[in-house]
């Protein structure tokens, strides 16, 4: 089981990820869809 963690982020940087979310998704989800779709950008 993997242990979970608390990042501090300002506000700004938490209404944009929110913006970036689709309905329902969690911050680590979108976080995690981000960090794919840079490390496709680099290959």
């Amino acid at each position: 089981m993997e242990g979970k963690t608390t990042i501090q982020v300002s506000k700004k940087l938490r209404d944009k990820l929110k913006e970036l979310g689709k309905k329902g998704e969690t911050y680590e989800e979108i976080i995690w869809r981000l960090v794919e779709h840079y490390e496709k950008g680099k290959k």
